[in-house]
Order: C-alpha cells, then structure tokens, then sequence
C-alpha cells in the first residue's frame, strides 16, 4: 500500500489533476499494483461535461490509468522518482461503462513489457466490478539527467 502522502511525492499531480487517491496493493516484483479514485459530485469537470447528467470523461480515466502506471514503477522502486517521463501513447483503449458521482474507480495495473526506455503497461478500470475502461498505457522513463 502507498499512503497519500506517498503519492504526492512519488507524483508531480495535484489537484485538480491528481486521480488517483489510494494504492491498494503494490506487487513490485509482478509490476502491479490497483488503486482507487472516488469520484465525487464535487470534482470540476462535471460543471461542464453533461451538467444534467454528469459523466467522467474517458480521457480523465486514462489519465488515472496513467498515473496509477507511474506510481507502479516508481512505488515499485523499478526506477527513481526523480525520472523523466513522457506519457507516449494509447493503445487498444475502450470505454465499456460511465462513471458518475458517487463511482469509485478501482484501478488495476499490470506491467506487459520493458524494452529500453519504454515501457507498456496493461491498466483497466472498473466500478462495483464492472469494467468501466481499459487500455494500454506506453511510457518514456529515463533517469534523470545530473
């Protein structure tokens, strides 16, 4: 588990860009790790995205699974916090469910490959057990420059 202070240190996020509040269980040598976001009435985009029938949008829960990718890797201690990453690509995304107020994302994390600097990483999201997301997430990570 990653405690929320943990995760501002191990992530450049906050609010209102932070998406993910809690790290569940982390498998460092498995390269998983599921977490949560609770989704609340108050979070800001639901004032513009449908405000009479508000959704989050797909973009926002792959950003969660982004983040949630990264605190895997550098919570797993795969490489420094410190590093230089650049969020490089979206593969085989789809959106299977909505997510509303009153949602909690669990976010699942598992790692598909490593070459170089590259890194792909398998991430589903899901409400009450129901797939809500998923896609492949594709990172750049090198150490940093000293």
């Amino acid at each position: 588990m990653i405690a929320s202070d943990e995760i501002l240190r191990l992530l450049p996020h906050r609010f209102p860009m932070l998406l993910v509040d809690r790290v569940l269980e982390l498998d460092p040598e498995a390269v998983s790790l599921v977490a949560i976001k609770n989704v609340s009435h108050n979070e800001p985009f639901f004032n513009g995205h449908f405000p009479d029938k508000p959704i989050m949008p797909g973009v926002l829960m792959i950003e969660a699974m982004a983040q949630a990718a990264l605190l895997c890797i550098f919570g797993g201690k795969l490489v420094s916090p410190t590093s230089n990453f650049l969020f490089t690509g979206i593969e085989q995304a789809k959106f299977r469910r909505v997510v509303v107020p009153g949602d909690q994302l669990r976010i699942a994390i598992q790692l598909n490959r490593k070459r170089g600097f590259v890194w792909k990483v398998g991430a589903s999201v899901s409400v009450d057990g129901e797939t809500a997301a998923e896609a492949v997430i594709v990172a750049h990570i090198t150490e940093p420059q000293e």
